[in-house]
């Protein structure tokens, strides 16, 4: 397997052009994300992902964690290690606020960085990715006392933090929780049974923040009813040192198709006196404050598709490269597979679709930042709005690319890629959590037809759709032997706004349309905003070029992979409108 290298120069060229972080820098509120910073970041965050996270992906998978008769878990070597070296570089702080410790720099960069460790070792990297979650919904729900008791040490690293929903017969469903909590004092006992709790037990830092969902006696049915608390591993002494140890533990690990580097625990909080707890937010309203850190781990594990989908690209391009077999077209000796037309064809979709779901994450990121620089209420609701509505696209059609891309990874290595030690294998049992968890495609797309597009009545795909043309028009003064290529996509986004129409207008009279298609829907935007920012890269390479006059290898190969993306897999969009055009005709 070949080593992780961080794709720096797409990190870099997709926060320049893409995200345009040089236009938040003029910021006051971003004003050190200057170019040197940002790629003193990206250099040195590389180093750290490349140097101490990767070498123990492989490793990691095969040993995976284990859980002693104590409720202790043991990660696999060189975890606590790596994660010091993470947490010691402050590489989890750098979005955070100053006032607690954070670097105040934007999201869309601090995304950069997590892709890396994500590409180096996904099942690690769950660990800061879930504390990231758990300190955005305490810094946006908690009081001021518990924001300064734990979001130091959460957002040095010392501590970590988890997320706790799921039960036995309440997966998807929140409003069938059990876990309950009772008011003692200034404080809770919570007592119930969590289960998939990523990172719920371990050894790479001192304490765990569990964010838990209960429900208070007499509390409204369903999620109306739902508090949010936080439950330390080890309570907190008044001078910010470890007390005693908290009534919460482990009770077993899941064994997992991949992802074995990470705990996933089955959790108990207070099988004694009950696990003392403390409210974020107001009783009863737990699960608006969970949703903040549900909607950042969404968003985060988009990106985790979009790093494991680099890091079988990778892998597959470095075997195919080295893999010598048959006589490729135009040849006379022995070729490597990488010079045949269909292992051309399996490496391009790769990588196409690694950089159209990049782009497309780190645009909805980077709308979280704009949010925070905007003026005035609409440019802030504006900015919120489109992050919303991309937020499923990420989460849905980014970790759907990735079970492509992982499979692709093994098709290419042939025969080796079915042997475990090639490491093709792990990329994709890794991945296929990723459309599960965080909630499902089908969620996100219900979420997509919903609460994104039936209730503001499409006016935010409106907005979507108008800045895609607007980017058309403006592609044909840069690109004018790309008419035909830019037509394709203004198609596209046409079709797009047909299914929207479609979906308004009949979905009072037929209550089962906006299950039937919404994963179309979701895909057909995924496809439609891949080939956007693809155009907008293209684009951005040419007015590279026309500025300097250089053509880099960089350049001309990320003008090549946007050119296939939008030639051969944006009209993949096509089956899925034809899908909801057999929809429309059923209904008559």
């Amino acid at each position: 397997m070949a080593e992780y290298k961080a794709p720096i120069d797409d990190f870099a060229f997709t926060l320049k052009h893409l995200v345009k972080i040089d236009k938040l820098a003029q910021h006051d509120t971003f004003s050190e994300a200057s170019t040197e910073m940002v790629d003193a970041i990206l250099s040195e965050a590389a180093k750290v992902a490349e140097r101490e996270v990767a070498p123990t992906n492989w490793n990691g998978d095969q040993a995976g964690a284990t859980l002693d008769e104590q409720h202790a878990v043991t990660t696999p070597e060189g975890f606590k290690e790596a994660y010091q070296a993470f947490s010691e570089g402050g590489w989890g702080s750098l979005q955070f606020d100053p006032n607690y410790g954070g670097q105040g720099l934007p999201l869309s960069l601090s995304v950069a960085v997590n892709e890396m460790v994500q590409s180096a070792n996904l099942a690690w990297s769950l660990c800061p990715l879930l504390t990231q979650g758990a300190i955005e919904a305490i810094h946006a729900n908690a009081s001021d006392a518990l924001k300064q008791q734990y979001l130091p040490n959460m957002i040095s690293g010392q501590w970590t933090g988890t997320m706790n929903l799921t039960e036995p017969q309440a997966g998807s469903d929140l409003a069938l929780i059990k876990t309950t909590a009772s008011r003692d004092g200034d404080q809770y006992r919570i007592k119930g049974q969590k289960i998939f709790i990523t990172w719920g037990e371990h050894d790479v830092a001192e304490n765990i923040i569990h964010l838990v969902l209960a429900r208070l006696p007499g509390a409204p049915e369903g999620v109306k009813g739902i508090s949010l608390f936080i439950v330390p591993k080890f309570l907190p002494n008044n001078d910010g040192s470890l007390g005693e140890r908290n009534d919460c533990k482990a009770l077993s690990l899941e064994h997992k198709l991949g992802i074995h580097g990470s705990p996933t625990c089955v959790m108990s909080f207070g099988e004694n006196n009950g696990a003392i707890g403390f409210l974020v937010g107001e009783e009863n309203r737990g699960l608006a404050c969970m949703f903040t850190m549900m909607n950042n781990a969404r968003l985060m594990v988009g990106v985790q598709g979009t790093a494991i989908a680099e890091r079988a690209l990778q892998d597959a391009l470095a075997f195919a490269e080295e893999r010598k077999q048959g006589i490729a077209p135009g040849a006379k000796t022995t070729s490597a597979i990488s010079e045949h037309p269909d292992v051309e064809r399996m490496l391009l979709t790769m990588r196409s679709l690694t950089e159209a779901a990049r782009a497309i994450g780190f645009v909805a990121c980077g709308g979280l930042d704009y949010e925070q620089t905007a003026e005035g209420d609409e440019a802030i609701a504006a900015c919120a709005s489109r992050v919303s509505l991309l937020t499923p696209i990420v989460k849905g059609w980014n970790t759907e690319i990735a079970q492509e891309v992982t499979s692709l990874g093994v098709q290419v290595h042939g025969g080796m890629g079915f042997i475990e030690e090639t490491g093709a294998a792990q990329h994709l049992r890794d991945a296929r959590i990723l459309p599960i968890y965080e909630g499902t495609t089908g969620i996100q797309a219900m979420d997509l037809v919903g609460r994104k597009t039936l209730h503001d009545k499409g006016a935010a795909f409106a907005f979507l759709l108008h800045d895609i043309r607007e980017d058309c028009k403006k592609a044909h003064d840069t690109l004018p032997a790309a008419e035909a290529i830019i037509s394709k996509l203004l198609t596209a986004t046409d079709k797009l706004e047909d299914a929207i129409d479609f979906l308004l207008k009949n979905t009072a009279d037929h209550p089962r349309l906006m299950g039937d298609m919404a994963h179309s829907l979701l895909q057909v935007t995924g496809y439609v905003c891949g080939g956007w920012q693809m155009l907008n890269s293209w684009v951005a390479c040419e007015q590279e070029r026309q500025a300097d006059g250089t053509n880099t290898e960089y350049l001309a190969q990320k003008e090549q992979t946007a050119h296939f993306y939008l030639q051969h897999l944006l009209p993949r969009y096509l089956g899925y409108s034809a899908s909801i055009k057999a929809l429309e005709e059923a209904i008559g």
